[in-house]
């Protein structure tokens, strides 16, 4: 077709017979091109039924030798069709408990199906919505954002004691890498470079080693004995007692005031003054709350209420930190009721974000007014009155928001030690509730009680699947990863909606029950099996 010479002279000569011989057909006569056409029809008919002849053949030949079979080879084959197949249940099953998806499914997916040429669902384009509409969607929207946990333990006093003692790290390293860029944002700034002690705590924030932190941490008061930033962190980790990390940060409170009316005298000078007052009005909030939090945890409550009340009055902008969940413990804890019940209607507002903490406190509350008289038998012969409505309402609608906490209060799952983060309506904030707060719940007598009769009910109300809610938005989907990277290995994830078994799971185990019994039959019964397989090859 391009117009060259052949490459070689044969392929010349076949060329010119080929050009003869299309010119003579293309000359004959109508009847000799039908002879030819019925000739390449005959032709293709031919290797049409050929096939076929050779399938037959094929499967005679099958046929012989699975006759010639003995029942040691389907005993054998049986077997190894079982171990195989339960190798493969028993991983699916590994993987469907760790991770909450089937490997098999999760390699066709990711693998097989852009092999094949399937296009995964891509998520719609988002819309350019108006200053309102953005504002609506993002109030109807279900988050999964990572917040600080406002109860949080002490390393060195509390999770390090746990460690030593089980030999079980109580934190994943996501949650220690979550709280090291925390410790960074609230406890540096841009003028730290200007202050050689500053220079070294920035470097210790940043370190992965604790030792390495605690070293940076002493080499900063060697060169600035007022560095506040450096006995916080001693406090948090050197400590080894909540005495002595109160030591700790008493002397960072002295350090931190000092250099907080400093700053307050010159923060209008420039920007970099602003950011320094910012970073010295973080470092003296978490020091006074921490020396509340140790006040707390040696016992003076009431001294630890009044430091978080003084606290929350002189910085009343900082409400994103959740001081007042830290007041709530310790007034549950005092038995102060009516106190609780004004933090909650300051708090428990529908244009403030809810917690476990809040829900299950008001719930708690209302439970207190009837728990002690209630009867499942006597409410379902006269029916509930006001009250226990009330109280069985407060219970559905904190279970709705974490549907994890009652099975942590009922002590149907275990605790483990809190993370230092948490996610709302997740695993973690109902493990970190239930640890501080099922005390309370003992407390009041009949509580758990009314809790156990009621909270079950919840699951009638929301609509399932979860496209909608009853009193809160959807539950998010995303919450079991966010709590598997939160939690430790060795606590079991609570799931919610419970995710049902994947088909690969079903079909595994019932190929790998199917192919023992086979193995068990031929080996109790070779003859009859052997006649069994022959009968199905010659039918197949």
């Amino acid at each position: 077709g391009s117009g060259r010479e052949p490459p070689c002279p044969g392929a010349a000569a076949a060329l010119r017979r080929w050009e003869q011989l299309r010119q003579r057909v293309a000359a004959a006569a109508p009847w000799a091109r039908g002879l030819l056409a019925v000739a390449a029809g005959l032709g293709l008919f031919y290797l049409v039924l050929r096939v076929p002849l050779r399938l037959r053949d094929s499967l005679a030949a099958v046929t012989v030798f699975l006759s010639t079979l003995t029942p040691k080879f389907y005993f054998a084959l049986t077997v190894t069709s079982s171990f195989i197949s339960g190798l493969i249940f028993v991983f699916e099953w590994w993987h469907f408990r760790k991770y909450g998806t089937s490997f098999i499914e999760q390699v066709s997916v990711s693998h097989l199906r852009p092999l094949i040429g399937g296009v995964e669902n891509s998520p719609p384009a988002p819309a350019a919505f108006s200053a309102g509409e953005n504002e609506t969607s993002r109030q109807n929207m279900p988050e999964c954002k990572v917040w600080r946990n406002p109860l949080n333990l002490f390393r060195g006093a509390e999770y390090s004691r746990y460690m030593w003692v089980t030999g079980k790290e109580p934190l994943t390293y996501y949650d220690m890498n979550l709280s090291a860029q925390d410790h960074q944002n609230f406890f540096t700034c841009d003028t730290d470079a200007l202050r050689p002690s500053d220079t070294v705590m920035q470097k210790a924030w940043r370190e992965r080693n604790p030792q390495a932190r605690i070293k940076a941490a002493h080499q900063a008061l060697e060169l600035n004995n007022d560095c506040a930033t450096a006995y916080v962190l001693l406090a948090e980790e050197e400590a080894t007692t909540i005495v002595d990390a109160e030591r700790y940060f008493k002397q960072a409170l002295k350090a931190g005031e000092m250099i907080y009316r400093k700053s307050q005298n010159c923060h209008s000078q420039s920007p970099q003054h602003e950011a320094q007052l910012r970073r010295d009005t973080n470092v003296l909030v978490y020091v006074k709350r921490r020396l509340a939090m140790c006040a707390r945890k040696l016992g003076r409550i009431r001294e630890a209420v009044k430091m978080m009340r003084d606290l929350m009055k002189e910085f009343p902008l900082l409400s994103m930190l959740n001081i007042h969940e830290n007041l709530l413990e310790a007034l549950l804890e005092l038995q102060a009721y009516a106190d609780v019940q004004a933090v909650l209607a300051k708090y428990d507002d529908i244009s403030l974000p809810k917690s476990a903490a809040i829900c299950y406190t008001a719930a708690l509350l209302k439970a207190r007014a009837v728990s002690e008289r209630f009867s499942p038998e006597t409410a379902s012969k006269r029916g509930l009155s006001t009250a226990e409505i009330n109280a069985v309402e407060a219970i559905h609608r904190a279970v709705e928001f974490n549907p994890h906490v009652p099975k942590y209060l009922l002590e149907m799952k275990s605790l483990v030690l809190p993370p230092e983060h948490i996610l709302k309506r997740g695993d973690s904030e109902a493990v970190a509730y239930a640890f501080f707060h099922l005390q309370h719940w003992k407390r009041i007598e009949g509580a758990l009680n009314l809790l156990h009769c009621t909270w079950e009910g919840t699951f009638r109300m929301i609509p399932y699947p979860l496209e909608k809610g009853h009193l809160f938005y959807p539950y998010p989907s995303c919450t079991e990863t966010a709590d598997r990277e939160l939690l430790p290995t060795f606590h079991e994830v609570s799931v919610y909606p419970q995710k049902e078994l994947p088909f690969f799971i079903h079909f595994t185990a019932g190929l790998c029950s199917f192919s023992a019994m086979l193995a068990l039959l031929t080996h109790q019964f070779p003859e009859l099996m052997v006649v069994f397989a022959k009968a199905v090859s010659v039918v197949s």
